[in-house]
C-alpha cells in the first residue's frame, strides 16, 4: 500500500522544525481547548502526533486513491452541460473520499467544524495531494478561499459558510474577466445594491478555477462611475441562490480535472464581505498571497513526482548493458532535480512557518489586544512572509517546470508518449508559473525586498547561525555569493534609473532566492545529514547562476536597453 506521507522522510523533517513549538502553542492558545473538544491536543507532542496521523491519512488516500485515479481524470476531464460544470467520475470519487475522511477545512477553527491545523501541516497536505493529482489540489485546497472568508467575513458569515466548507463543499475565487486578467483594477462585473440593502451581481467572469463551486468569493465593482481598484468590493455568492451559469469550460493543456470556467452572472444574489471599496486593495491581495503559497506547494508536489518518476525509470531502463542511471549525464540530471526539489521545499516551509506566525497573531487579535511585543513579532513575520511568498511561488514553479522537463528527457522517447505519467505531469506543471500571478509578476512583488535590503538582511541572518564541518566550505561559497549579490544590487540601484532597475529585477530576485534557498538547505543539513548531498549539488548550481547574473549586470550599460526595445 502506497503512502505519500510516510514514504517521504523529508516531510517529517520540515514538520518538526524548532519554530513549530511556538506556532502550535499559539494556534492552540496554550492548549486550552482540550477541555472543550475531545480531539484537541493537550500539549505539543499530542498536537504533532495528531498532525502526523492526519497527514498519514492524507498520504494513504493520495497514494491509493487519488494517484490511482489521476490518469482517468486526465483522460475524461471536466465537462459542461445545461449551464453547469461536471467533474470527471474519478474526481467525484476523490472528493467523496476526502469528505468522508474529514480532510476538508483542515485549517479552520474547531468551533466551525475544522481541525484547527496551522498553515504548515495544511500546506504539507497540499503538497502531498498535488503529487497525487495536480489539478485535484485546486478543488481540495480551495485556493485559500476559506481562510480569506474566515479572515474578512463577519461572525454571521463565518458561522454560515465555514462549517459547510468543513463538511466538504467547495469554493472558488472569481476574479478575472475577459478584459481583466493580471490587471484586476479593470474588473467591471457590476455589484448593485437594492433598496432593501441586498446586493446582486451582473457580468462575466473568465478563467475561474473550479468556477461552479458551492461558495464563491467574487471581486465586483460596487462604486458607480469608478474605473480603478478603489471602486471594487468583495462579495460572497452562494450557488444555492442561483443566478450564475457556466457558459463554457476552458479546454486546457493540463490540470484537466479542475474545471476552469467562464461564468455569467445575472442578478445573482450576493453578500458584501468586509468593507466596501476594499475588495482589491486589501482582501484580494491577502487572498492571492494565500493562493500563491498553495501554488508553491503544488509546484513542490509536482517536482516530487517528477523526480520519483525519473529516478525509477533511470533505475529500470537499461541501455548498452547497464541501467541508464549509471551514465553520468543521467545521474547528474537526477542530482540536479533532487537539489531543486529540496531547495524549493525548504523555501516553501520556511515561508509557511512565517505565514503561520503572523496569521495566528492576527487571529488572536480578534479575541484580545496584542501586547506590544506580540504586535512587533506579528509585523516582523508578516514582512518576512510577504518577502518569501513571491520567491516560493515564482522560483518553486520554475523549478517545477524544469524538473518536469528533465523527467521527460530522462525517459527519452518514452517520455513523449502517454504511456508514462511524465507526459501528464509535464502538461500539469506548466500552469504553475502562470496562474495566481506569472513568474514575471512575482518578480514585481519581490523586487522591493531587494531594494530595501530585506533579502540581504535575511542572508546575513542565516549566515550568522554558523555552519561548521563539511558545511563550512559551502557556507563560505554562499557568503561570497552574497557579496556578489550585494554589489550587483548596489550597481543597479545607484544608477537611479527605473527602466534599468525593472530590466535587471528578475536577475536580482533570482539571485536573492537562490542564495536564501542555499542557506535553508545548509540549515537542514546541519541537523539532518541526508541533506548534505543536495546542499552540495545546489551550492554548485547557484554558484554558476549567480556568476552568470552578476557577469551580465557588470558588463551591461544603460544605453544597451534600447536594443531590447526599452
Amino acid at each position: 500500500m502506497a503512502n505519500f506521507y510516510t514514504d517521504n522522510a523529508d516531510l517529517k523533517h520540515h514538520l518538526h522544525h524548532p519554530l513549530m513549538e511556538k506556532i502550535v502553542a499559539l494556534r492552540e492558545r496554550n492548549y486550552t481547548e482540550a477541555d472543550k473538544y475531545d480531539y484537541a491536543p493537550a500539549d505539543f507532542d499530542d498536537a504533532m502526533d495528531n498532525y502526523e496521523r492526519v497527514l498519514d491519512i492524507v498520504g494513504d488516500i493520495c497514494g491509493n486513491t487519488i494517484a490511482a485515479n489521476a490518469e482517468a481524470v486526465d483522460h475524461q476531464g471536466a465537462s459542461c452541460s445545461d449551464g453547469r460544470a461536471h467533474y470527471a467520475d474519478a474526481t467525484v470519487e476523490n472528493l467523496d473520499v476526502c469528505r468522508k475522511a474529514g480532510l476538508m477545512g483542515m485549517a479552520m477553527p474547531r468551533r466551525l467544524g475544522g481541525l484547527n491545523f496551522p498553515i504548515t501541516p495544511y500546506i504539507m497536505a497540499a503538497e502531498i495531494v498535488s503529487r497525487a493529482d495536480t489539478g485535484f489540489e485546486n478543488l481540495w485546497g480551495l485556493q485559500d478561499c476559506a481562510e480569506t472568508l474566515y479572515e474578512f467575513g463577519n461572525d454571521e458569515q463565518r458561522a454560515k459558510y465555514i462549517p459547510r466548507v468543513c463538511e466538504g463543499e467547495t469554493m472558488s475565487m472569481d476574479l478575472t474577466e475577459p478584459d481583466a486578467g493580471s490587471d484586476l483594477q479593470s474588473v467591471m462585473l457590476k455589484a448593485t445594491q437594492k433598496e432593501d440593502g441586498t446586493w446582486v451581481l451582473n457580468g462575466v467572469k473568465r478563467f475561474i478555477t473550479n468556477g461552479d463551486s458551492d461558495i464563491h468569493l467574487v471581486l465586483a465593482r460596487s462604486e458607480e462611475g469608478t474605473k480603478d481598484g478603489r471602486g471594487l468590493s468583495m462579495f460572497i455568492y452562494d450557488k444555492r441562490n442561483g443566478g450564475v451559469t457556466v457558459r463554457r469550460i476552458e479546454n486546457k493543456m493540463g490540470i484537466k480535472g479542475s474545471p476552469t470556467c467562464e461564468l455569467v452572472y445575472k442578478n445573482a444574489p450576493a453578500e458584501l464581505c468586509g468593507s466596501r471599496r476594499m475588495g482589491l486593495i486589501k482582501y484580494v491581495m491577502a487572498l492571492m498571497n494565500g493562493a500563491r503559497l498553495g501554488i508553491a506547494a503544488q509546484s513542490v508536489g509536482v517536482s516530487e513526482l517528477a523526480y520519483r518518476e525519473a529516478h525509477q525509470y533511470a533505475m529500470e531502463r537499461r541501455q548498452f548493458g547497464k541501467a541508464i542511471i549509471e551514465f553520468p549525464a543521467v545521474s547528474e540530471m537526477l542530482a540536479v532535480m533532487k537539489a531543486k526539489l529540496d531547495a524549493s521545499r525548504a523555501l516553501l516551509y520556511e515561508c509557511s512557518r512565517f505565514v503561520d506566525m503572523y496569521k495566528i497573531y492576527e487571529d488572536i487579535a480578534r479575541e484580545r489586544s496584542l501586547t506590544p511585543d506580540e504586535r512587533a513579532e506579528m509585523k516582523h513575520y508578516s514582512r518576512l512572509a510577504d518577502a518569501l511568498t513571491p520567491l516560493a511561488k515564482g522560483l518553486g514553479s520554475e523549478y517545477c517546470n524544469q524538473n518536469a522537463y528533465d523527467c521527460i528527457q530522462i525517459h527519452g522517447g518514452s517520455g513523449f508518449m502517454k504511456d508514462y505519467a511524465c507526459e501528464r505531469l509535464y502538461r500539469d506543471a506548466r500552469i504553475t508559473s502562470i496562474y495566481e500571478g506569472t513568474t514575471q509578476l512575482q518578480v514585481v512583488a519581490a523586487i522591493r525586498y531587494v531594494t530595501t535590503g530585506l533579502y540581504l538582511d535575511m542572508m546575513k541572518g542565516y549566515a550568522a547561525n554558523g555552519f561548521g564541518g563539511v558545511l563550512e566550505p559551502m557556507a563560505a561559497q554562499l557568503a561570497a555569493m552574497t557579496e556578489k549579490y550585494a554589489a550587483a544590487v548596489a550597481k543597479v540601484t545607484e544608477a537611479n534609473n527605473q527602466a534599468y532597475l525593472d530590466f535587471m529585477a528578475r536577475r536580482l530576485v533570482e539571485m536573492a532566492g537562490y542564495i536564501i534557498m542555499g542557506y535553508l538547505l545548509l540549515e537542514s543539513a546541519k541537523v539532518n545529514e541526508a541533506f548534505v548531498k543536495t546542499a552540495t549539488v545546489y551550492t554548485k548550481i547557484i554558484q554558476a547562476e549567480v556568476a552568470r547574473h552578476t557577469d551580465f549586470i557588470d558588463n551591461f550599460t544603460i544605453d544597451q536597453l534600447a536594443a531590447y526595445g526599452i
